[in-house]
């Protein structure tokens, strides 16, 4: 699948670059999409939830009321579940929510939501973004010029640019990730897949080195 490269003014800068159908055009594997999003939304989670049983309130070291003649329940204990300031019963306690997925799995799940952002012709190759000073006037105009000011933007780079990320990250709908680095989620999440071109070349030859390992 070939695509043109637009400059950063919006124009197309009458090249073309080829998207490798190992990556962009495999078969959708639905499923494996479904478990790395749920995964992932998982990890989200701090697992941090905690209320108190019975044995950890305090109060509760003498019998309220002796045991018989009182016409009320045998209170033994302050601490009971039934009494205001009790103890909970089956409480939420500290865990990890996260979810184990094998490495071909996350990468055929990460090929999937690429391949769909394909096949949605919302993928958009642009020239290496690079600027002097961090300027968050400079990416919008990039965005306005591409016509994407009003979408959810991915935007991916081949490494870490401090300038281009301080730039775009007070805005809210764009999100900058190097090209290695997106997951599932992100990619889906995104409207728009805005991908420099160098930043093409570290993602296809990510994949590839992994395919290449994977065979050895």
């Amino acid at each position: 699948m070939k695509i043109s490269i637009k400059k950063l003014d919006g124009t197309d800068t009458g090249r073309e670059v080829e998207l490798s159908d190992d990556i962009f055009n495999i078969e959708t594997r639905d499923t494996l999409v479904y478990e790395d999003v749920r995964a992932y939304l998982a990890h989200q989670r701090q697992g941090t939830a905690k209320t108190k049983g019975r044995s950890e309130v305090r109060g509760g070291g003498r019998k309220l009321y002796r045991q018989k003649g009182t016409g009320n329940a045998r209170r033994g204990t302050l601490r009971s579940p039934l009494l205001k300031g009790g103890g909970t019963v089956f409480g939420p306690k500290p865990r990890d929510y996260g979810i184990r997925l094998s490495k071909k799995m996350k990468e055929l799940a990460r090929k999937s939501a690429l391949t769909y952002k394909a096949r949605e012709e919302a993928i958009v190759v642009v020239e290496d973004i690079s600027f002097d000073a961090p300027k968050t006037k400079q990416m919008v105009s990039v965005l306005s010029a591409l016509n994407l000011a009003e979408n959810k933007v991915l935007l991916l780079t081949a490494a870490a640019d401090i300038n281009v990320y301080k730039s775009g990250r007070n805005i809210p709908k764009l999100n900058i990730l190097e090209a290695n680095k997106p997951s599932t989620y992100e990619i889906l999440h995104a409207q728009t897949l805005v991908i420099t071109e160098s930043a093409l070349e570290v993602l296809q030859s990510v994949f590839n080195k992994k395919h290449e390992e994977a065979a050895a």
